[in-house]
């Protein structure tokens, strides 16, 4: 059995007859000379300006993307070089929202709380100039992760509308808007972030008519994944079937799986994109160990189905930490194909995959 959305990022090479896909969830440790240079462009007394710090994000994200590629996986981002915070910078490019300080979060951190002061417009691209240089420098798929508008609404203080609902359906339009003209420059793979889903699950009907609205005339070809963060599951399953994606990005690793027969039943009916490696342990999972978490996800879906990816974004790891966790994340996925090609592996009563 095939899945043509999911098998249309199969290289041409693969060596194996069963096919995982691997990626990541987006953000990746920036190198410290970036991040160095990020203080020379935000000081006035130095003369590092807005060519130099173009110059330094290019090859940022060149370096990152080389870098996932290295490591195998088979659809690749640029671990988000340029981005700050997943929601300063996309509210940034919204028309409406305006900024007023950074807003203590927990312990010594803090976050540029945004506030939303008039109707959010739709202005300049986003993402467009991003994902083109990516795929440029990419010699596998490039997927794009974007902040969803539920989140962008939820982490924000909003002073324009009557409640958060409305600003959320105003920020999928929004998201729509860019979606298509990402896929105007080619992208096929896009990844809705809602992180705001886990910690208020009970909107989860909010978050359904959003992504209706931002999945509304996009070609069939076209993968769109929901990343949720580690929550209560319990809390949005099944209901979640109901989403008009094709991938569910869930956070399974970091809790040892103990939500994994929240899934179970009903039968999980979408792609299962499955943390497998834990983002927030700076210690590197072995390769035997990774395979053991990609035999868990086999007891929720078929091979057909699964897709293989860290828990969350990396970024706050050590980066030689987050590249031995891909390169293991891959070189698992590629055994466990390996086991299924051989019958190795009993699938049970998940063997059969869903029907569409």
């Amino acid at each position: 059995m095939t899945n043509e959305n999911r098998d249309q990022f199969r290289p041409e090479d693969h060596p194996n007859d069963h096919f995982l896909l691997t990626t990541v969830v987006g953000s990746y440790p920036k190198p410290k000379w970036l991040n160095r240079a990020k203080e020379l462009y935000e000081d006035d007394d130095h003369e590092f300006d807005d060519e130099d710090w173009n110059e330094a994000t290019d090859d940022a994200a060149r370096l990152i993307t080389a870098e996932h590629e290295r490591a195998g996986l088979d659809v690749v981002v640029d671990g988000e070089m340029r981005r700050t915070e997943m929601v300063e910078f996309f509210a940034h490019r919204i028309e409406g929202y305006e900024f007023n300080g950074p807003v203590k979060v927990w312990g010594h951190n803090y976050f540029d709380k945004p506030s939303v002061v008039s109707e959010v417009e739709y202005d300049e691209s986003w993402l467009v100039d991003e994902y083109e240089f990516t795929a440029g420098a990419a010699t596998r798929p490039v997927k794009v992760p974007i902040t969803g508008p539920y989140t962008l609404a939820n982490w924000s203080f909003n002073e324009a509308y009557s409640d958060e609902e409305a600003l959320a359906y105003d920020l999928a339009d929004l998201v729509n808007e860019e979606i298509e003209k990402l896929v105007e420059a080619g992208a096929r793979y896009v990844q809705i972030d809602e992180p705001a889903l886990a910690t208020t699950p009970d909107d989860h009907a909010i978050v359904g008519e959003c992504l209706e609205r931002i999945v509304d005339g996009l070609p069939e070809d076209v993968r769109v994944g929901l990343h949720v963060c580690y929550g209560d599951y319990s809390r949005i399953y099944p209901e979640i079937l109901e989403f008009p994606v094709q991938e569910f990005d869930l956070e399974l690793a970091n809790g040892d799986y103990e939500q994994l027969d929240v899934f179970k039943d009903p039968e999980f009916t979408k792609d299962l994109a499955l943390g497998v490696t834990d983002a927030h342990v700076a210690e590197v999972e072995s390769v035997e160990e990774i395979e053991a978490n990609i035999r868990k996800g086999l007891e929720v879906v078929p091979p057909e189905q699964l897709v293989i990816s860290p828990d969350c974004g990396v970024k706050l790891l050590p980066r030689e930490v987050a590249y031995e966790k891909m390169a293991n994340m891959v070189e698992a996925a590629r055994n466990v194909e390996e086991d299924l090609d051989a019958g190795e592996i009993d699938l049970g009563e998940r063997a059969t995959p869903a029907d569409d």
